[in-house]
């Protein structure tokens, strides 16, 4: 019985050590230079703003009017917003905007739907770039500029741009902001620095407009359609750049209800994902598609949280019953600690960051309580409400 435990063990602690030490590195790379800056482009291309908003009245028009309030020509970009199931005075405010206004009403409404109606409407070939904007989204003046100087690349087919905080009104929305910037530094910034593909988001994403439109009317996701979307561009080798210094503010999460739901469609669509491309791990590994096997990777990977949660579950235990074999474990968690120190910008180190943390253990039991609940998820589209309640922390962009 010993040596099964003695071999459970180690099993289980290279599985853990692998996840942990691929954040250590990226996490590293993060405190590399950033990229350069795109040279200013000679021509304006032709934007698609896409906004599916779905029962988003409370947010979509501060959403829209900075859309619209662009250091960029008005004839080179449409802002198109897919209204769903949202009241009619809102729609009539809409109306009211020069904007492109689609009503769609479905019974069971995804994003991957509406933008597909918009795509539809829109035509394969009316634009050079399309734009993914939430409907809780917020860019400054020159955001359009700064994309467009990207896209005078010709090699560069995708942008992610850098999403922060729009609000810190409360500690679940501390914490959700410092989690968002990990990302940013872990699975974006820290790719690029080593010459990989950045992660998508969901939003304040751009592609070339024929590429996405033929990725994403073949797209049958609930939720989660980047998850489906970036693992199709990457088997076939399209790179995804970061602008780090590009700025969209995005909402976060304030009540702990929603935190549960949003994080049970990022794992619905985590999971998802990586069940639909799995079969194609052994070609890609063959054809040496490494963006595409790294993202593979992380689909199959615990989220931090759970990771941070497991390893520490286990570190406790193993030292009450079996201490010997408990050493190798805190040294991993004290490594993962350490990945994830790094991975936060300086400007979060304040004394609140210890009030957000003691959220992290509730957090985990959500996340946990969430993996059997993945499927639920994955058959119907779960919407987190947005509006921040304390305006007062509302950040603005510099």
């Amino acid at each position: 019985m010993e040596q099964v435990l003695l071999i459970l063990d180690w099993i289980l602690y290279v599985l853990f050590a692998i996840n942990v030490l691929y954040l250590l590195v990226y996490s590293l790379a993060s405190l590399q230079r950033k990229p350069d800056k795109p040279v200013p482009a000679k021509e304006y291309k032709r934007f698609a703003l896409l906004i599916a908003a779905y029962r988003e009245d409370a947010v979509i028009m501060d959403t829209v009017q900075a859309c619209l309030m662009q250091n960029y020509p008005s004839d080179k970009y449409d802002v198109v917003v897919i209204s769903d199931h949202m009241q009619s005075s809102t729609n009539e405010k809409l109306r009211a905007l020069p904007i492109k206004l689609l009503q769609v009403d479905f019974e069971k409404s995804t994003n991957t739907k509406s933008l597909k109606t918009a795509l539809e409407y829109l035509g394969e070939n009316s634009y050079d770039v399309a734009l993914i904007i939430d409907a809780d989204n917020i860019i400054n003046s020159s955001y359009l500029s700064e994309v467009n100087n990207a896209f005078a690349d010709p090699k560069v087919q995708v942008v992610q741009t850098h999403r922060v905080a729009k609000n810190l009104n409360t500690d679940m929305a501390y914490l959700d902001a410092i989690s968002e910037e990990i990302n940013n530094s872990i699975f974006r910034l820290g790719h690029v620095n080593l010459g990989m593909s950045a992660a998508l988001i969901g939003s304040g994403m751009a592609f070339e407009y024929s590429l996405f439109y033929k990725a994403m009317m073949s797209n049958t996701s609930v939720g989660g359609f980047d998850r489906v979307l970036e693992m199709k561009l990457l088997y076939h080798r399209i790179f995804f750049h970061y602008l780090p210094d590009t700025y969209v503010l995005d909402e976060k999460i304030q009540k702990t209800k929603n935190f549960y739901q949003q994080r049970r469609r990022w794992l619905s669509a985590q999971y998802y994902s990586f069940g639909e491309f799995i079969h194609h791990l052994l070609p890609a590994v063959r054809e040496r598609k490494w963006d595409f096997c790294d993202k593979l990777f992380q689909q199959a990977s615990f989220s931090r949280v759970l990771l941070l949660g497991f390893i520490f579950i286990f570190s406790v235990c193993l030292t009450i019953w079996f201490p010997a074999l408990a050493y190798k474990w805190w040294g991993i968690l004290g490594l993962l600690l350490i990945a994830l120190a790094i991975a936060i910008p300086r400007r979060f180190w304040k004394w609140r960051l210890v009030k957000a943390v003691c959220f992290v253990p509730y957090s985990f039991l959500l996340m946990f309580f969430n993996l059997f609940r993945l499927k639920e998820a994955n058959k119907r589209f779960i919407h987190t409400t947005h509006g921040v309640e304390e305006k007062e922390d509302i950040l603005t962009l510099k």
